[in-house]
C-alpha cells in the first residue's frame, strides 16, 4: 500500500522525525491530534515522548477513549519507547496518581517505565531483530523494558534479557528509537504490516 494513510500522534515527542521517516518509506503520513483526524488514517504511530505527558493530553482532547476503540477494532499501530508503554495492557511504575500513564491495550504487555535507568543511563546499542537480516542500531533514552507478554505476542528483539520489540497481529512496539538513526527497516516493516503485507 504505497501511500498509506498513517497517523502520527502529534501531542508531544519525537513526531516530525516519525513524519520524516515513515514518507521516506513510501507512506502518506499526517499528524494526528483530534478525534476527526485519529478517525481518517488507516494506522497510528505514537512516538517516543514523556508517557504521563502524552496520557494527560490524551484525557484531556478526550481521545483516549476513541484510540482504545480504534485499537480494539483492529487498527494497525506502532509504538517506539512511550509509544510502547502507551499500547501495554499493563504499565508497572505508570507514574502519579491523577498524571499517571494509561495503558491502551493495543498488545498483551506488562511493560516498565524508565527500566533502564534515567536519562543519564541512556545509552545505544546493535540488537538482532527478527526478520532483519543485519542488526538493528537501537538507541535507547529512558527506555522501557517488557516484563510480561501474553500468548499471542511475539518478541521481536531483546536487550539486557528483556524484550524491546514485540508484535501481537497487527500492532508493532520497541522501547528505542528508529527515527533518530536514519535506519528505515522498522518504518518499513509498519507500512507493510498495514499493507497486509508482514
Amino acid at each position: 500500500m504505497s501511500g498509506a494513510h498513517i497517523g502520527v500522534l502529534a501531542l508531544q515527542g519525537d513526531v516530525r522525525e516519525h513524519l520524516a521517516a515513515l514518507s521516506a518509506v513510501g507512506a502518506d503520513p499526517v499528524p494526528v491530534r483530534r478525534r476527526s483526524e485519529l478517525d481518517a488514517v488507516d494506522a497510528l504511530l505514537i512516538p517516543g515522548g514523556e508517557s504521563t505527558t502524552i496520557s494527560h493530553l490524551l484525557r484531556e482532547l478526550e481521545l483516549a477513549d476513541p484510540l482504545r476503540a480504534r485499537l480494539a477494532d483492529g487498527m494497525p499501530a506502532y509504538g517506539s519507547c512511550a509509544g510502547m508503554i502507551l499500547l501495554a495492557s499493563e504499565i508497572l511504575d505508570a507514574g502519579a496518581q491523577g498524571r499517571a500513564a494509561i495503558p491502551l491495550s493495543g498488545i498483551d504487555m506488562a511493560v516498565r517505565r524508565n527500566a533502564f535507568g534515567r536519562q543519564v543511563d541512556s545509552f545505544e546499542g546493535d540488537v538482532d531483530f527478527e526478520g532483519l537480516d543485519e542488526p538493528v542500531h537501537a538507541v535507547f533514552i529512558r527506555a522501557p523494558w517488557v516484563e510480561r507478554i501474553g500468548s499471542g505476542v511475539a518478541v521481536l528483539a531483546e536487550a539486557a534479557g528483556h524484550p524491546v520489540a514485540v508484535r501481537q497481529g497487527r500492532v508493532l512496539a520497541t522501547s528505542f528509537h528508529p527515527e533518530v538513526t536514519g535506519d528505515r527497516r522498522i518504518h518499513r516493516l509498519f507500512v507493510d504490516i498495514v499493507a497486509g503485507r508482514a
